[in-house]
């Protein structure tokens, strides 16, 4: 094999191993050994409210907020994590309260709200039913925190919006369903590696068990 045949192979290999996730079942089990950052989009909201001024922050009736079942939604995720005895840190949120309370009830503890995983659109509707993954600032403050690693035996939990989402890891990102997750796993030195996508549905089929 010449020269540029070995590249082509080792350029190839690697990316394939970039991109190379764990099943959802093995990666929920690996989840339990801590090292993980595990980066939410919000569980569902209310349709019929609308953000208003959501940038004041403590005015609850400017901003659009979790639908019931959103919350139900969240609640189910969080009581997989605790049956799956999934050790959870840093718990850190977007600025706007259906983050914050979707992180409150996923880890079932007090959160973090950072202007990093705020909503980058400016919570434009068509910004968030049309995410580019252009905005370079807002994406590389993401994954600033996706590539901190975690507490000693913790894995850390990052709720934010489908643009942010976008805005880190490419436009195909923006098809991050709600209450989805995408996990790395913390490297000793560089970025956290891509390790799979655990959907609502697989949250919910934990839960209970």
């Amino acid at each position: 094999m010449n020269v540029l045949c070995r590249l082509a192979l080792i350029v190839l290999l690697a990316g394939i191993s970039r991109h190379a996730a764990a099943d959802t079942p093995d990666l929920i089990s690996l989840l339990k050994q801590g090292g993980y950052v595990l980066i939410f989009r919000h569980t569902a909201t209310d349709d019929s409210q609308k953000d208003v001024y959501p940038f004041k922050f403590d005015d609850m009736s400017a901003q659009r907020q979790l639908s019931e079942k959103g919350r139900d939604a969240a609640r189910q995720i969080g009581t997989a994590v605790k049956d799956l005895a999934i050790p959870i840190g840093d718990v850190y949120t977007s600025r706007l309260n259906r983050a914050v309370e979707a992180g409150k009830l996923i880890s079932g503890r007090e959160v973090k709200p950072v202007d990093a995983l705020t909503d980058s659109s400016n919570a434009s509707a068509s910004g968030m039913a049309n995410p580019t993954g252009a905005n370079a600032k807002a994406g590389q403050a993401v994954r600033q925190l996706v590539d901190a690693p975690p507490q000693a035996g913790t894995n850390t939990v990052l709720v934010t919006h489908k643009t942010n989402i976008a805005d880190a890891f490419g436009k195909d990102a923006g098809n991050v369903g709600e209450g989805e997750a995408f996990v790395y796993k913390a490297g000793s030195s560089g970025p956290a590696t891509f390790a799979g996508r655990i959907t609502l549905a697989d949250w919910i089929a934990k839960a209970g068990r």
